[in-house]
């Protein structure tokens, strides 16, 4: 989809960026890849000359990479938590035809690099994740390195600019353009707080502890949907291969542990900070059976061979970083057929208002509803 966005092409002509989410194709055109917030942070880097040859830039939070297009010809460094974004960034330059050369792209679990001039941090939903990042960058670097956040002013509350003001320093906002703002700190606040993350919670019931990163969700407690499908799992049978698809701390590819230990378990999440997690929690809990779990940072099943698995337990996202989405359920029931074995199964947890099991009957011609309650139901599909 074509953006606002024109860059300087290759010193000869400029041109508009084409920008699209990704997975490319997705059916909701209304969801753009990118907001008013990436456009007022570009605006304001670009008529301050923030990314010249004088500066090097560190990129947070980029999602599909808007941001980070616009400064190829700088020295750019990206730090994200999501894979898909990662992908997303190299999916918008390779079709404007512009260049990776000039961008480091890290994870949130790198090291970040030294001699940064320029911060440009587009803020989480996630304040656990925001604390975390803002934890990490002060204990790096200082008051000499511009920060430049960004946001849709409904999002920048008081409290956030606390959050700023705690473990940055000094902290003003911009006026509001189309209904975003730019959030401006100074590193000047000397004491370095210690970080509580990640965190670690005893999982009830059991003798386990739970270590779960900034960036996953429920980051303290076991969380009400999946109490519910830990209640409402099959029986696994020993040499059976189970994917735990968006398994963030891991709790479910945990749980078939503990009741098959002769189980085979994948773990599968686009999150760099949740598969860390899982293998964590396996690792401390589990130790004897690690060598009988892999962990796999992708696009839902894309690298899993046909027919090859027994059962998919999942509990679809229903939003993309702030944009509500159903094609990443969709797009995991599709490969969980393709990867099950004749026979095998697709087991999930939803809220009751999704309507999963319309799209399962579709898909499988078949569902049935293993239980329920006033907020969320699990459902089975067989192959």
């Amino acid at each position: 989809m074509i953006s606002p966005f024109i860059v300087n092409a290759d010193g000869v002509y400029d041109k508009n960026l084409f920008l699209d989410r990704y997975p490319a194709g997705q059916v909701n055109r209304a969801l753009v890849a990118w907001d008013s917030a990436d456009e007022y942070l570009i605006n304001y880097v670009i008529e301050q000359n923030l990314a010249d040859s004088q500066h090097s830039l560190l990129i947070y939070n980029d999602s599909f990479g808007a941001i980070t297009a616009n400064f190829t010809q700088s020295n750019v460094t990206t730090v994200s938590d999501s894979w898909i974004s990662k992908q997303g960034l190299q999916y918008n330059l390779e079709q404007n035809g512009l260049s990776l050369e000039n961008i480091t792209q890290l994870t949130s679990l790198d090291s970040l690099p030294d001699n940064i001039t320029v911060i440009l941090y587009k803020i989480p939903k996630s304040k656990s994740l925001m604390i975390d990042q803002l934890l990490t960058i002060k204990a790096k670097y200082n008051q000499e390195v511009i920060f430049i956040a960004a946001d849709k002013a409904k999002d920048i509350h008081s409290s956030t600019l606390k959050l700023f003001e705690k473990y940055f320093g000094t902290t003003k906002t911009s006026l509001a353009v189309k209904k975003s703002r730019l959030v401006f700190s100074q590193l000047d606040n000397e004491q370095v707080l210690p970080s509580p993350f990640p965190t670690i919670w005893p999982l009830e019931n059991t003798q386990f502890s739970i270590s779960n990163h900034s960036g996953v969700y429920a980051r303290e407690k076991l969380d009400i949907g999946a109490r519910h499908f830990m209640e409402n799992l099959p029986d696994v049978k020993s040499g059976m291969r189970v994917i735990d698809l968006g398994c963030g701390n891991g709790v479910i590819g945990l749980t078939v542990l503990a009741q098959q230990p002769e189980a085979f378990v994948t773990f599968v999440d686009e999150s760099y900070m949740a598969v860390d997690s899982a293998k964590a929690n396996i690792s401390n809990n589990l130790p004897s059976q690690i060598e009988q779990c892999e962990f796999s940072i992708n696009d839902c099943l894309a690298d899993v061979e046909p027919n090859s698995v027994d059962l998919v337990l999942c509990n679809p996202p229903f939003h993309q970083q702030n944009a509500t989405t159903d094609h990443i359920a969709w797009q995991m029931f599709r490969d969980s057929h393709r990867v099950l074995k004749k026979g095998g199964e697709l087991r999930i947890i939803g809220n009751r208002q999704l309507g999963y099991h319309i799209k399962l009957k579709r898909l499988f011609g078949n569902e049935k509803l293993i239980a329920s309650n006033d907020k969320f139901v699990t459902l089975s599909a067989i192959k």
